[in-house]
């Protein structure tokens, strides 16, 4: 599958202009330069009528959180999405997904909860997983006083978070939490070793930005046990049962290493009659709805996430 020209031309933009490899970078130095590219690429930071930092309280520890809510949304009773931030479990925080979260709550016209979940290699696999799990139960109990509508929560993520998004819908399932929706961006289902047997990894070992030694830098920090691979907290993939999941959205870009694995999990979702709505964008590379600003798709996909969360979320014009 051939590059979108617009994403060819965002790449060589950045091979001309002396962009560092991130994979040869310390883990502070990647953290930083990824921050940087979602101030340059994220496009224009959309107004919210607040914005508001809060922990969700957990066995191990705080969690922090960010709650934005656009202008129109009702003070109580509001529908909410709950986003986990990609960046390979590594890198990736509030302010690099900043940008995506208001895009979000503005287009859809729902409250958006973004986690700060704990990252590697400071607190390795299965950490982060359970902090965004502690972070969805905490924001179910204490919906009421977040002004929150407990009957319309969603989960959603890029990348990374996508996969921890798609535990959060398990463990909503598994502990009869009332999620209305799961929002999946190109998510990263399967970390085993077998997962490098999928043709797209293969295809797209060598595209930027998520290539071989991106995923094996990532891979060598979150996951120094890889026994643990297989835990469905880390592989979403491998889980048993996919019955009575909530309806999902699961978006893929064609020159993704992850595409395979996006693609698989839809049609498993859809086998255990879970509502799937599965999109894909040709030409599209990893990390795409970071990339507003330069990527006229990602607007496109904004706009797909907004009307399936108004759709799932029961989102009135007025909120």
């Amino acid at each position: 599958m051939q590059l979108d020209p617009h994403v060819l031309a965002h790449l060589k933009a950045m091979q001309e202009n002396g962009a560092p490899d991130m994979s040869k970078m310390s883990v502070e130095e990647c953290r930083a330069a990824y921050r940087q590219q979602s101030e340059l690429f994220g496009g224009p930071v959309r107004e919210m009528a607040r914005v508001v930092n809060t922990a969700a309280k957990g066995p191990r520890g705080e969690v922090p959180l960010r709650v934005y809510r656009p202008e129109g949304t009702p003070e109580k009773e509001a529908p909410a999405l709950v986003y986990v931030h990609g960046g390979g479990w590594v890198i990736g925080d509030l302010d690099s997904h900043d940008k995506v979260c208001r895009q979000i709550a503005a287009r859809a016209g729902c409250v958006v909860v973004s986690v700060d979940y704990a990252l590697a290699p400071e607190h390795p696999a299965p950490a982060g997983a359970d902090d965004v799990r502690t972070a969805v139960s905490w924001i179910f109990e204490n919906a009421g006083a977040l002004g929150l509508d407990r009957q319309r929560i969603g989960v959603g993520g890029d990348s990374a978070g996508g996969g921890l998004a798609a535990v959060a819908a398990i463990h909503c399932r598994n502990e009869s939490l009332p999620l209305a929706c799961q929002v999946l961006i190109y998510p990263g289902l399967d970390n085993r070793e077998t997962a490098w047997a999928y043709p797209s990894r293969i295809e797209n070992a060598q595209t930027p930005p998520l290539d071989r030694p991106m995923m094996d830098y990532f891979m060598a920090k979150v996951l120094p046990d890889k026994a643990i691979a297989g835990d469905w907290r880390i592989s979403p993939i491998t889980v048993t049962d996919s019955a009575g999941l909530a309806p999902a959205l699961i978006i893929s870009g064609s020159c993704d290493a992850l595409h395979d694995e996006n693609n698989l999990y839809a049609a498993r979702l859809d086998h255990a009659g879970v509502p799937v709505v599965k999109r894909n964008f040709p030409g599209m590379i990893h990390g795409f709805i970071e990339l507003a600003g330069v990527l006229p798709a990602t607007i496109e996909a904004l706009d797909l996430v907004a009307t399936f969360l108004r759709e799932r979320l029961a989102i009135s014009p007025a909120g």
